[in-house]
């Protein structure tokens, strides 16, 4: 069982991912002229800054759901290694660049935190973790 001070930095990393991971929603379905020339850089315009927004959106939701804060993790954490490849590959970290790739960092380090924390919630470790015995059947 998590402690209750574990949960509480749980909720604040899934809080703080929300924010960043929601402020960009804005600028990638608007089609900001900034999030425009990122994705058309990344051969990803418009389709994929859209799906990416909507994949996002989805973890964001997750997140904030009690039941599903793991899987919002687990969706914002691969997105925001997608996002930091990114940087690295073709993006580079110049400028406003900077601050974008800083961001995926942190929100790549709330949602790791937040799988950390909450692993036991996981459908393949909640099995290994299980606080009660299994029940097996002897060979006769």
């Amino acid at each position: 069982m998590t402690s209750p001070k574990f949960k509480l930095v749980s909720w604040v990393a899934q809080i703080i991912a929300v924010l960043i991971m929601g402020q960009t929603l804005f600028f990638k379905f608007t089609a900001a002229p900034e999030s425009v020339q990122l994705f058309t850089e990344l051969n990803m315009e418009p389709h994929g800054r859209l799906i990416i927004g909507a994949l996002e959106l989805i973890a964001c939701i997750l997140l904030i759901i009690p039941s599903s804060i793991v899987y919002g993790a687990l969706l914002g954490s691969s997105l925001m290694a997608g996002a930091i490849i990114g940087h690295v590959t073709e993006l580079g970290w110049q400028g406003d660049r900077l601050e974008l790739g800083i961001y995926a960092i942190v929100v790549l380090t709330c949602c790791i935190s937040t799988i950390m924390i909450r692993r036991r919630e996981l459908p393949l470790l909640k099995v290994i973790h299980s606080d009660k015995p299994t029940k097996r059947g002897r060979r006769k």
